[in-house]
């Protein structure tokens, strides 16, 4: 018995059982190991997340036993997800932290139990469907290993589901800023009280503010694209839905999406772009503007021929930019005298 299987062992009380048994913890990870690390730094990052995510792991099977709640296995084919997607990714085996916990359950067991509720809809209840509370990236492992998963099935209303899901993901610390804002948002729309959503990303009032600020500012097919982008955090967030606001700016968006080097990113990198894209001045604007000199070759005018709204910047000379806007009416008729002819 692995010296972490010890451990949890005494964390649940050493060997007394519960009124109804459930099979022995085996060894599972939620996130990657540290073995391929590059640097102290990232080391122990995630020393730090996993230690995190083991009490965590820890803690709710303790709760679980003691309850006496019973743990069975079923058909992941037969579990729907929440009603509410609380994730802009899905589960992948290229994502480093996935493909890590399918490993660890492959090689170790199923550690902590997900939670479910019979489904909702009493023909698919009597056929033997489930719906997630929590444990979507489990269910999906062991879905992707073809094996069963080791469930509780609880009674739970739709309150306490989205409670119960936002609760594990806020204790976890596994929702990104943008996924949080876009749950509340989502859970708000379908007609759950402030409250409730409060209580369930477990928020203060004015973090709630903030993330409703930003997914009501952040087009959805826009975050989607994005990701959940874990790096970026509220201020960075709140950045991008303040650059968002002008339809101009959500096209710009658009337009970095469909490229080659966006589809490539990672979600933290295309975070990234979008935000570059809508904070600088783009390559193709800056070859555009052109100096204007004198035969000397002072520059006394640039103009930037944007193609919606060309300017002319007038270098020192304000006498020079009054005779300009004097000779403007003149240039005009000339430049149609001109068009006429050709």
């Amino acid at each position: 018995m692995s010296r972490r299987r010890d451990e949890l062992k005494a964390l649940l009380g050493g060997t007394s059982q519960p009124e109804t048994p459930a099979p022995e913890p085996q060894a599972e990870v939620g996130r990657p190991r540290a073995h391929s690390s590059s640097g102290a730094v990232k080391a122990m990052g995630l020393a730090l997340g996993n230690l995190r995510a083991e009490a965590q792991d820890a803690r709710l099977l303790r709760e679980q036993v003691a309850k006496g709640e019973k743990i069975i296995e079923i058909d992941p084919d037969l579990i729907e997800p929440a009603f509410v997607a609380d994730r802009l990714s899905q589960p992948d085996r290229s994502d480093e932290a996935f493909d890590a916990l399918c490993r660890s359950i492959e090689s170790g067991g199923q550690e902590v139990p997900v939670l479910v509720r019979p489904h909702p809809e009493a023909d698919k209840a009597r056929a033997g469907w489930y719906q997630t509370a929590y444990g979507h990236r489990r269910i999906a492992a062991t879905r992707a290993l073809g094996i069963k998963v080791r469930a509780v099935v609880r009674p739970l209303s739709d309150e306490e589901l989205v409670v119960a899901q936002g609760k594990e993901n806020s204790e976890r610390r596994d929702l990104s800023f943008i996924e949080r804002a876009m749950f509340a948002e989502a859970l708000l729309r379908r007609g759950f009280e402030r409250g409730t959503v409060q209580s369930a990303l477990s928020l203060h009032k004015a973090e709630m503010t903030r993330l409703l600020q930003v997914a009501d500012a952040v087009p959805v097919d826009i975050a989607r694209a994005i990701g959940p982008a874990p790096k970026a955090g509220r201020t960075r967030w709140m950045l991008l839905a303040d650059q968002l606001k002008t339809a101009s700016a959500r096209d710009k968006a658009e337009r970095e999406i469909a490229t080659e080097r966006f589809a490539k990113a990672t979600s933290d990198e295309r975070f990234v772009l979008i935000l570059e894209r809508l904070t600088k001045r783009s390559k193709g604007s800056a070859e555009a503007a052109e100096a204007l000199t004198e035969d000397g070759g002072r520059v006394v005018a640039i103009i930037r021929r944007d193609a919606k709204r060309p300017v002319i910047e007038f270098k020192g000379e304000a006498d020079f930019a009054a005779f300009v806007a004097d000779e403007i009416p003149a240039l005009y008729a000339a430049f149609k005298a001109r068009g006429r002819e050709d």
